[in-house]
């Protein structure tokens, strides 16, 4: 009996151990496919602006509200710790280096991995159960180039524009807030606010925002064409987009945050 289970528990770990590195190989292609894509025309801009403006419709109305509250909420909850210190006027160089810094691309990036990443599993997870996909491979349409890598160079795109969307608005519900309460004028507080940003900080943003924006697509994309079981599957493929993105756009928060402190 003892032997018998020892080779029943090897044989398990030996499946298991084969699987993982069947998905990594499947998923490091998928990846893969991208950048030879990416050189390879002809390019489907008509579908790539159609997916843009799908991204930055979808996500806007959402990111707005978020980016004004967290103005307010945080410039509000910044200002008895500053006033303690009598540094009430250093609230607007706070706000600015904050939102420009961590929370403008963390929450543009959470914000769109919940509706883009959602919506892009949920769209190619129907198409993959429903043979779309599959139909549209029979009839050399590439549906690799058409569905996946205009999706994901949408990402790409529009979360740049997003993130600097979030932070501007972002300072607008912070200059209200701050206005309200010390009567600052409009200039002053552009100019305290942007006093302790750089060029590093802005880049380092953008940077943020275009792994964010390009993990975001190329989860949701592949969730949905490795969607399986029916129309149970499809809402499978929409949730494990969005959680696996925001795991991932965590985790390289933290590696980018890292790489960017040694070069300050």
């Amino acid at each position: 009996m003892e032997i018998a289970t020892t080779k029943k528990e090897k044989y398990y770990l030996s499946k298991g151990i084969d699987g993982f590195f069947i998905s990594a190989s499947k998923t490091f292609r998928f990846v893969f496919n991208y950048f030879i894509e990416l050189f390879r025309p002809p390019y489907e801009f008509g579908e790539i602006v159609k997916q843009c403006y799908k991204v930055g419709c979808d996500s806007l109305p959402l990111i707005s509200l978020t980016g004004f509250i967290i103005g307010i909420v945080f410039t509000k909850q910044s200002r008895p710790s500053l006033s303690d210190f009598g540094a009430t006027s250093w609230l607007p160089s706070l706000i600015g280096i904050a939102v420009f810094r961590a929370l403008a691309p963390l929450v543009t990036a959470l914000i769109c991995a919940g509706k883009v990443g959602s919506s892009i599993g949920a769209e190619l997870g129907a198409m993959k159960v429903t043979e779309q996909i599959e139909a549209m491979d029979v009839s050399a349409s590439k549906p690799y180039k058409y569905l996946v890598f205009t999706r994901v160079t949408a990402c790409v795109f529009m979360m740049p524009l997003l993130m600097l969307y979030t932070s501007f608005v972002a300072l607008l519900g912070s200059y209200i807030n701050v206005q309200t309460n010390e009567h600052t004028s409009l200039a002053t507080f552009i100019a305290n606010a942007f006093d302790k940003i750089n060029f590093l900080d802005l880049k380092a943003s953008v940077i943020k925002a275009v792994v964010f924006g390009f993990t975001i697509g190329m989860v949701a994309c592949y969730k949905g064409f490795t969607t399986t079981r029916g129309t149970e599957g499809v809402g499978k493929a929409a949730n494990a987009a969005v959680v696996t993105a925001m795991y991932l756009i965590f985790i390289e928060e933290l590696m980018i945050v890292q790489i960017v402190g040694w070069f300050r």
